[in-house]
């Protein structure tokens, strides 16, 4: 089946056509004006010389008792005849067609009009080859007989001449064509070439750039379409930050009643056992579900206002800067090597003693960090390695991998989906809220870096890669 276009014709492709098309008539009628002026200008010049050549010999038939007679010598016959580049004949011949002098085999013209005022041209052939010929008639003095003096070349020079004019008219015709072509193809690139560089700008830009377009050297003819898509820019600035805001504000209002709730917990916790002194009553295990639940609601809380401040803070980029990593890394994930010895793993920190720069937000960066680290200590296994190390085309590579079970290689850009926790996350009360990963991406995008995730062909587990400029 055909895909449907996804686009028109180009403009430049809309403009040029129509425009050869008339450059294709033009350059038929010019072919067809050639050959019609360069064979009526050919057969022009050469059918006035035949006219001469005749008129001039009948000057010279003399007319005596015996009959008429072409006074010519020897020499001017032969200069009569010879041609470098055409084959050239003559002959005096009478009313009823006798060849009185010159060659025999000369054709004479079919029509019987007298050619007494000037001479006459016509087309025949003359030993097999197409000729063209003038005929001139001259009357005795007494008027009671008549001569023709026939004079005829073959074609081959103004066959010549018709291709010379021809190729004088059309070639220049079609050298002016392609320039004038070319011409126009660069002028409309020129003019579209503010076009190329809105889009160049377009692409060059964040994802969650919503800056208004510039209209600098954009054409007169595309500055509604500009205008249209900056008010399309400002909308969705408008509609992100209407919810980008309900989400903070959201999860603001939620923060109070919920801390409320986690206070009223505690409380109960307390009052409970001095109440109920029964130790086979079920409700302390409703209150550690209660507790478990209002912690993972506190964190769903806080990720959400991290999901949303990061969005907001990261637009800008006034603090991002170079900065070593080493230190940051070391801060972020002390409180996860305590946690790790208290629950009988092993955290490690993989680095040279070697300032390893990267251009980043610190605050941020060790909220990504923390996020991947908090992702291995509940889906990972006993060992978890934190790495860093510098990219030779500058910048830095940090990693967290870990060996749990890991998830299959086709879910694996599922990771990074808000709420997604695998096809075992209903039967699992690990306490996470599924935008940890989400969270760090986005963060991570907004630093102008990448962040991927990995098998380990080696040995289970995953591995969260995330690179960053200089």
């Amino acid at each position: 089946m055909e895909s449907p276009r996804r686009h028109g014709p180009s403009l430049r492709r809309q403009l040029l056509q129509p425009l050869f098309w008339v450059w294709a008539l033009g350059m038929v009628v010019a072919v067809v004006g050639a050959v019609l002026l360069a064979r009526a200008s050919a057969n022009a010049a050469f059918d006035r010389g035949l006219q001469d050549e005749a008129s001039a010999l009948a000057a010279k038939v003399v007319w005596t008792e015996r009959g008429p007679l072409l006074d010519l010598t020897r020499q001017a016959m032969e200069l009569v005849t010879w041609d470098r580049g055409d084959r050239n004949a003559f002959a005096m011949v009478d009313a009823d067609g006798t060849v009185l002098a010159g060659q025999g085999g000369v054709p004479t013209p079919t029509w019987r009009k007298v050619a007494v005022e000037q001479p006459m041209v016509f087309s025949g052939d003359y030993a097999g080859l197409p000729v063209r010929g003038a005929v001139f008639s001259v009357m005795s003095p007494m008027l009671d007989r008549m001569v023709s003096i026939v004079v005829v070349e073959t074609t081959n020079k103004r066959s010549a001449a018709m291709r010379d004019i021809q190729f004088g008219i059309v070639l220049p015709s079609l050298a002016l064509g392609a320039v004038t072509f070319a011409l126009l193809a660069w002028g409309i690139r020129r003019g579209l070439q503010p076009l190329h560089d809105v889009a160049r700008q377009v692409a060059d830009r964040d994802a969650h750039d919503w800056r208004p377009l510039s209209l600098l050297n954009v054409p007169a003819e595309a500055v509604p379409l500009i205008d249209r898509i900056n008010s399309l820019l400002d909308n969705v600035r408008h509609s992100m930050s209407v919810q980008r805001r309900f989400i903070a504000d959201a999860a603001h209002q939620l923060r109070t009643p919920v801390a409320g709730m986690r206070v009223l917990l505690q409380e109960l916790s307390h009052e409970l056992p001095r109440l109920h002194h029964d130790p086979s009553a079920g409700w302390p295990a409703v209150l550690a579900q209660l507790h478990a639940s209002s912690d993972r609601m506190a964190r769903l809380i806080g990720q959400l206002l991290s999901l949303a401040r990061s969005e907001t803070a990261l637009v800008l980029d006034a603090e991002h800067k170079p900065q070593d990593l080493l230190p940051l890394l070391r801060e972020v994930s002390e409180p996860h090597v305590l946690q790790a010895l208290a629950e009988g793993r092993v955290l490690v920190l993989d680095a040279r003693d070697i300032a390893v720069v990267a251009r980043v937000h610190a605050v941020w960066f060790e909220e990504v960090v923390s996020n991947l680290l908090d992702n291995a200590m509940r889906y990972g296994g006993t060992n978890i390695v934190l790495g860093v190390r510098p990219l030779a085309t500058g910048g830095a590579e940090v990693w967290v991998e870990d060996d749990g079970e890991g998830v299959a290689a086709d879910l694996l850009p599922r990771l990074f989906e808000p709420f997604w926790r695998g096809d075992r996350a209903d039967r699992r009360n690990d306490g996470g809220t599924g935008l940890g990963l989400a969270i760090a991406r986005e963060i991570t995008e907004r630093l102008g870096g990448t962040l991927t995730a990995s098998t380990r062909p080696e040995v289970p587990g995953l591995r969260f890669t995330m690179r960053l400029g200089a």
